[in-house]
């Protein structure tokens, strides 16, 4: 492994660790490419903060961190600063002008919630074919802005009905992936604590589509970074799909 993008800090409130620690643990295992993608804050219009994200009043601590570490070990390693965030259509605008002061290098787009509410987390249970149907557009609308460079676990939508409507409506997400040239990830993170995804039923469709594929380590503890036994479950596991995932993959600047 020689990149990972998705990275968290303690400033979500659900990871652990300094920032530093992430990336010397990086170095340490062979990476070349650390990305930081702590979850975006968002100016919810009610004033709410979400239980989640980066708090608003951490924006700029979070950013100021990150660009200092890429500053203090460029000759060691290439520290990306990103963010994780859902495509919200009544959001999306203001929540790119929160981040355009600053130098943001790539955004993972990641569909926890299908709407702004956040009432209904897509991984907790199974959801209907309307829900899964709507989990698609919202990724495809979001892929569709061309602000993203990749789409994290884009298989956490949990589904047990039939098989036939999850190729259907997730066949399309993977289509549209491959005709935007956007890469899909496959989750270390749900790999690692028995999450729903990855899941075995996605990956055939990504593989006869021809989607791009990387790895993503979506780490929330410094130990969670290119773990190297975790990084030879993942390679085998899209192995057994015949994907051989990307080293590196291009970033675009939301702006």
């Amino acid at each position: 492994m020689l990149a990972n993008y998705h990275t968290h800090t303690y400033r979500c409130g659900h990871a652990v660790g300094e920032d530093r620690e992430y990336v010397e643990t990086a170095i340490r295992r062979g990476l070349k490419v650390l990305g930081f993608s702590d979850h975006v804050p968002m100016a919810f219009p009610d004033g709410r903060e979400s239980r989640f994200r980066v708090p608003l009043g951490l924006l700029e601590d979070y950013v100021t961190s990150v660009l200092a570490l890429k500053e203090e070990y460029k000759r060691d390693i290439d520290v990306r600063l990103g963010f994780e965030a859902e495509y919200y259509p009544d959001l999306f605008e203001s929540m790119l002008a929160l981040i355009a002061p600053y130098p943001v290098e790539y955004l993972l787009l990641a569909q926890h919630f299908n709407d702004s509410s956040e009432t209904v987390y897509n991984p907790s249970r199974p959801g209907s074919r309307g829900a899964l149907s709507t989990y698609v557009d919202r990724v495809v609308a979001g892929m569709e802005t061309g602000k993203f460079s990749c789409v994290a676990h884009p298989d956490l939508f949990c589904f047990e009905g039939p098989e036939a409507a999850y190729r259907e409506e997730m066949g399309r997400l993977c289509r549209r992936a491959k005709e935007l040239d956007l890469p899909l990830e496959i989750n270390i993170l749900g790999m690692r604590t028995d999450r729903c995804y990855p899941c075995d039923s996605f990956w055939p469709l990504a593989k006869v589509e021809g989607c791009k594929v990387v790895l993503g380590c979506d780490a929330h503890a410094p130990k969670d970074v290119a773990d190297p036994d975790k990084v030879r479950r993942a390679q085998s596991y899209a192995a057994r799909f015949g994907i051989a995932p990307e080293a590196t993959i291009p970033l675009r600047q939301p702006r």
